[in-house]
């Protein structure tokens, strides 16, 4: 009887197990389509769906988000401000929201101006990495490889390096540095595995 209850716990277990790892795979899946549908959309030009860490506040008036755009995008560099989350959310939208416009020069100098005014924000990550795709959508190469770079150099942590090392090996090929792109797929496979990036490079280097 003992022996049949641990038969029925392990089966069980191994049930909740395997619906675990189901879920596991289907978040990746669905992580790495999200991914590729937003590289997608930025290479078009095509404005991106809004995410969680990029999208406005709903608290953010349309009024005040384009007036925190001009602002920005006007800011001479200047040394870095007190942090003020509000007002950093609300600049960082506004050049988020041009990227939508598809208004990617005036995204770029918004971006800049923000990093400039807000280097240590909790949003200078996700600006940092944000740049470097309105650069490339500009046909900006070698902005976009500088951008890329320094998300992983500024903000090592960040959740957006992995992102930032797979694009920025993308800039290198196009810019004809081949030599440099197959380490820096390497780097992104090895340190972030499970990642979409990670996903992805390791597609790229089988093509290499």
């Amino acid at each position: 009887m003992q022996l049949q209850q641990m038969q029925d716990q392990l089966s069980r277990q191994q049930g909740i197990i395997e619906e675990l790892q189901n879920d596991v795979s289907r978040m990746k899946q669905e992580n790495l389509e999200r991914y590729q549908d937003l590289d997608r959309r930025i290479n078009s030009g095509a404005a991106p769906a809004a995410t969680p860490d990029n999208s406005a506040g709903s608290g953010a008036s349309g009024a005040a988000t384009g007036a925190a755009a001009g602002a920005a995008a006007q800011q001479p560099a200047a040394n870095s401000e007190p942090g003020d989350p509000a007002k950093e959310k609300l600049y960082y939208d506004a050049a988020f929201d041009l990227i939508k416009q598809k208004d990617f020069d005036k995204a770029s100098q918004a971006f800049n101006a923000f990093l400039r005014k807000y280097p240590n924000s909790q949003y200078a990550g996700n600006a940092q990495y944000w740049l470097g795709e309105v650069n490339l959508a500009k046909g900006d190469l070698q902005g976009a490889s500088q951008a890329f770079a320094q998300v992983s150099q500024k903000y090592p942590k960040h959740s957006k390096v992995p992102d930032s090392l797979y694009k920025l090996a993308d800039v290198e090929r196009r810019l004809g540095h081949t030599d440099k792109v197959k380490g820096i797929l390497q780097q992104v496979v090895t340190q972030y595995p499970g990642t979409s990036a990670a996903q992805l490079a390791q597609r790229d280097l089988q093509k290499l």
